[in-house]
């Protein structure tokens, strides 16, 4: 009776199993994405509650046939085990029932004796006792050695077959049955005829039982060993491998949705084997709900035809070059503030900031470019400008709060190049911002209400994030949002899409891409109602490419996706309750002034209140012959006052090339020049403005190279005179280019033309 208790004291007051699991990632309807090995590196997956009904059938047979019929100990076994052990003068049975073989595995299989087997009888009955018979066989299913480091029914079926133990077929579930009996014998490259031998014979029991038909057994002896291990699946492989997940729990459940995971994998692979040979080898791709946040597809990188293409590296979460994929939310942050409408003129015309001169991509000029157009073509030098206005710490203020993470330096490091890649940004972090803004419109779009909480990072698991840095953040009001997505519907796609616009079913997509200098990076992110999509392309070591360019080589990825993607949704719904209806410039785009000739009626954001009035229209004398006048050499009853659209100079000149409707001042008459005084300027110079600092170039001979010099004039024959210092240089005609060579030092460049005009720079030559 002592040792009764002592025994059943102990078992009681032991817990059975305190094994480590393997971490286990499953897609949103639990199919398995990826699992990697326990802490003491055995494949053991989370226990299972319920044993698939052809493995109990297949263990029962194989190892206990009367387990629902005793209390953790078969006489009959015993006796059938002492009878073969004294036949074979050897212990050849132990006529161990599953309970008791459950004992011996969570007491770690210790030496086999006679006491341990006494121990391990009480112990069984305790067992039995204590816990019904489906969660014994449950857990004997889960814990039992099935060869190598594979423990356990869930493992074993991944490791073996790539499938949860439900799905195993007959012969399958046979072949694991006879396993945990001799796990030694699993060696797929050897013992294959034992073990094929033992599965057949537990086959064919299953048919003497008429558990199976003849049909299923016949078809079952078919099937073949498996030949190797399952590999791990590499379908969302850094999603798995990545820390993403809250909690530390054993199964994860992500938001992925399996089979549009497979085909988002082939359509970047098959790209990225084709960009294989021009040396890209690197992709990342991420697809969401918009709505939800959730990520139904995340590929954090491909795999390159090319060897050593930094798979494992995710460019998801890595930081990239931005290229131009911020400039949507800057313009969307000037029509928010009213500081602009989408119809506001933007130079773009060579610009200098310290130092700093941005170029556009074809290193063109338009000379002024109404916002949303800009933003459409992507054009650098607007973007810069607009930077400027808006205010670089404010700008980056807007982008932290919306979750980009990776801005940890001051403004002034940053400078005006943040808005062409200056800054570093990730993916999963530019995505989720675009996928915010999107569920600010759809909810207002709802309820009326633009909501706080719509700004959160996109959602890989039913574990919530959100971000801690949304206090006293004023929205992107929902008008703004719909203002920046229509001017991104106006994007040219790529060349395979390039008649898009002809097809009616064709869904509507705000998109934009981005190339970061260097060509190191492409980008391309696309918006619709309930979908978005956010693609890299690129080589995971910066090098840099021709040819690699969000247009060419991230877009067409894009569209490849939205092709797979279901269709039946709208277009965003115009926020009307929070617009009001203004009056602008046609020409300018800006508030319509009294003297603004023709207007039309737009609508911006309700509290939009910083918009200016068009400053581009003045007032003109002329005569009758459409020349300039003024009262001192023309009579007042002869003069007609008139509305003229004048841009500057230096933005005149390059408009006037792209825009044949435009019309320059009419020119002065003859005989009013020595009299003509008015207030719009007609020279200006391009380069250098005022106090530039300027490095003058060494050419290759290692003397000094020259500076070009460049000024503008309304009249297209008028003559320009060139001095430095009061010291003449040059006269121009036509195309007003000097170049020279200034000594180190302050100089003070005057250009005058034949009336007596003037303009005057300072400028410095610097000693490099």
């Amino acid at each position: 009776m002592l040792i009764s208790f002592f025994i059943f004291y102990n078992i009681n007051n032991k817990k059975l199993f305190n094994d480590s699991f393997s971490t286990v990632i499953v897609d949103k309807d639990s199919i398995l994405l990826g699992a990697y090995v326990a802490g003491d590196g055995q494949w053991r997956f989370p226990e299972i509650k319920v044993v698939p009904y052809k493995f109990e059938q297949a263990i029962l047979t194989f190892e206990d046939k009367r387990f629902y019929y005793h209390n953790g100990i078969d006489p009959l076994a015993i006796l059938r085990a002492i009878k073969l052990d004294l036949k074979n003068k050897k212990i050849v049975s132990g006529g161990s029932t599953i309970t008791m073989q459950l004992e011996r595995i969570a007491h770690k299989n210790k030496k086999r004796t006679f006491f341990a087997k006494i121990i391990e009888m009480f112990a069984a009955i305790n067992l039995e006792l204590t816990h019904s018979k489906k969660e014994i066989l449950a857990l004997y299913a889960s814990h039992a050695p099935f060869g190598g480091n594979v423990v356990g029914l869930n493992a074993a079926s991944y490791r073996y077959f790539g499938v949860y133990p439900k799905q195993l077929t007959w012969a399958e579930s046979c072949l694991l049955a006879v396993l945990p009996n001799s796990p030694s014998l699993i060696r797929l490259s050897k013992n294959r005829d034992i073990l094929l031998k033992k599965r057949n014979n537990l086959l064919k029991k299953l048919k003497n039982r008429k558990i199976i038909t003849t049909e299923e057994y016949n078809l079952a002896l078919l099937e073949k060993l498996p030949d190797k291990l399952f590999k791990n699946s590499d379908i969302a492989y850094h999603l798995c491998k990545g820390n993403f997940f809250k909690s530390n729990k054993i199964i994860n459940k992500s938001n992925i949705d399996y089979y549009l995971q497979i085909k988002v994998n082939n359509i970047a692979e098959k790209y990225i084997k084709r960009y294989s040979q021009n040396r890209i080898n690197n992709a990342s791709v991420i697809v969401a709900e918009v709505n939800t946040g959730r990520v139904l597809a995340y590929v954090g990188n491909v795999k390159s035809p090319n060897i050593n293409n930094d798979f494992y590296v995710d460019i998801a979460q890595s930081k990239r070059s931005t290229g131009s994929i911020l400039k949507p939310f800057l313009y969307c942050s000037l029509i928010n503030s009213g500081d602009i409408t989408p119809r506001s003129l933007i130079y773009d015309i060579p610009t200098h900031y310290n130092g700093y001169a941005p170029k556009n991509f074809n290193l063109d000029y338009s000379g002024a470019v109404p916002a949303n157009k800009a933003l459409a073509r992507s054009l650098n030098i607007p973007a810069v400008r607009m930077l400027k206005m808006f205010g670089i710490e404010k700008f980056m203020n807007n982008l932290k709060k919306l979750g980009m993470t990776t801005l940890d330096k001051s403004s002034d490091y940053y400078g005006l190049s943040l808005i062409l890649g200056g800054a570093e940004g990730k993916l999963y972090d530019i995505t989720s911002m675009y996928a915010s803004l999107a569920r600010v419109l759809n909810d207002y779009n709802k309820t009326g209400q633009a909501k706080q909480n719509d700004i959160f990072p996109l959602q890989l698991s039913g574990d919530f994030n959100k971000y801690d840095n949304n206090d006293n953040f004023e929205l992107l009001s929902p008008a703004s949002i719909y203002l920046m997505f229509e001017a991104m519907l106006d994007v040219k796609r790529p060349n395979e899409e390039k008649n898009w616009e002809y097809f009616s079913s064709t869904q509507k997509i705000a998109w934009k891409t981005g190339t970061s200098f260097g060509f190191k990076d492409a980008w391309a992110i696309g918006i619709t109602t309930k979908y978005i999509v956010g693609v890299w392309v690129g080589n995971a070591n910066g090098e840099g490419r021709p040819g690699l360019t969000g247009i060419k080589a991230a877009a067409p990825i894009l569209f490849d996706i939205f092709d797979i993607l279901p269709k039946n949704y709208n277009w965003f719904k115009k926020p009307v309750n929070d617009m009001k209806e203004i009056n602008i410039c046609k020409k300018s785009g800006y508030l319509a002034s009294r003297i603004c000739n023709e207007t039309e009626k737009i609508l911006i954001p309700k509290n939009a209140n910083n918009t200016n009035i068009c400053k581009f229209h003045k007032l003109i004398d002329i005569d009758k012959n459409g020349f300039r006048v003024n009262d001192k050499c023309e009579k007042i009853s002869n003069i007609k006052t008139v509305s003229w659209f004048v841009l500057p100079p230096t933005v005149e000149y390059y408009y006037k090339k792209r825009h044949s409707d435009y019309k320059p001042l009419p020119p002065v008459r003859s005989d009013c020049m020595c009299v003509f005084d008015e207030n719009i300027k007609k020279i200006d110079i391009i380069y250098p403005k005022n106090l530039t600092e300027i490095y003058i170039p060494k050419e290759i001979d290692g003397k000094k190279g020259d500076v070009i010099f460049e000024a503008v004039h309304r009249n297209n024959n008028a003559e320009l005179f060139w001095f430095i210092d009061g010291n003449f240089i040059c006269k121009t005609k036509y195309f007003h280019h000097i170049a020279v060579k200034p000594e180190i030092g302050e100089h003070i460049l005057t250009i005058l033309d034949k009336n007596g005009e003037k303009i005057t720079r300072k400028f410095k030559i610097l000693n490099k």
